[in-house]
């Protein structure tokens, strides 16, 4: 297994094997890698076979996190995640640092002594080209955390530039992140397969994500809140249709009955457009975010 720090180094090595007629799939990750990443990583491998090459891409994208979010504390085990990626027979591993993806990018250095970087805003800045998706991307967690997916849009469309995959495998937990890339791999013409596989989850239903490391105690108990909330809306719509409105009160009381969640939001959305529907039913796509304890955990389902 490879590991390539410089896009340079990863830009040759790609353009050596698509030389080669060799097929590459990539899986974009931000690191602190779980069972739900290396599902990622074997569907990957199904998906260019034997003599294709996977790579696995571990960057914590600076530009994706917000004011006060949690770019200094997000988990980071890049030793462990080595050694998962070498087990799973990645072939390369690409683990670029902030230079070497926003060449010229300045943080502001009374933001980096306060936050560590979590507050910090571009200064001096000779990095100025992002890539932006303006209709998915408005709503849900475009709402909530404005600038987000211009991080994420940006840094992707690198990532397809630099790795040149033939394929992207992506997790539906972060369902409207997928729409997202899909729409901005349509619109801008990347010659890239997006492939989209399905949400792991814990036995008791938690989703898998990085940030669960974050769910100590008791917390780890009530974040399973986000499950049973996807749940009852499942039981309700099986009845028959329902106002958004009501099902929405319905759920905020069962998350905010727990003593630590709150919610951020629930949403009820066409899964084609992520327009809101008004009244909510079979075949009706869900997806919620709460904040339990310093987690804000996201989840999502067809209904």
């Amino acid at each position: 297994m490879q590991v390539v720090t410089s896009v340079a180094a990863m830009q040759r090595l790609a353009k050596k094997w698509q030389r080669a007629g060799i097929k590459i799939a990539l899986v974009p990750t931000m690191g602190y890698l779980h069972a739900g990443h290396l599902s990622l990583i074997k569907r990957a491998r199904r998906l260019v076979g034997k003599k294709g090459q996977v790579a696995v891409s571990i960057y914590v994208n600076p530009t994706q996190f917000g004011p006060k979010e949690d770019l200094a504390h997000y988990p980071r085990d890049l030793k462990r995640d080595l050694k998962l990626c070498r087990c799973e027979g990645v072939d390369v591993v690409f683990v670029p640092g902030d230079e070497e993806m926003y060449p010229g990018r300045r943080e502001s250095s009374s933001a980096k002594k306060s936050l560590g970087s979590t507050e910090s805003r571009p200064t001096q800045n000779d990095f100025s080209t992002y890539v932006v998706e303006e209709t998915l991307s408005r709503v849900m967690e475009g709402a909530s955390r404005p600038g987000h997916f211009r991080g994420v849009t940006t840094v992707v469309a690198k990532l397809f530039n630099i790795v040149q995959p033939n394929v992207a495998v992506f997790g539906a937990k972060d369902f409207q992140q997928a729409a997202v890339i899909q729409r901005m791999t349509r619109d801008l013409n990347f010659p890239v397969k997006i492939d989209i596989a399905s949400t792991f989850r814990e036995p008791d239903g938690l989703a898998m994500s990085s940030r669960n490391k974050y769910l100590e105690g008791d917390l780890r108990r009530q974040g399973i809140v986000l499950w049973r909330a996807i749940q009852r809306a499942q039981a309700l719509v099986k009845k028959s249709s329902i106002p958004a409105g009501r099902l929405r009160a319905d759920l905020k009381k069962l998350i905010e009955s727990q003593p630590t969640p709150k919610l951020d939001y629930v949403e009820f959305f066409d899964p084609e457009t992520l327009n809101p529907v008004a009244r909510v039913t079979r075949g009706t796509h869900m997806a919620l975010a709460v904040f339990v304890g310093q987690a804000r955990l996201i989840d999502n389902a067809r209904l």
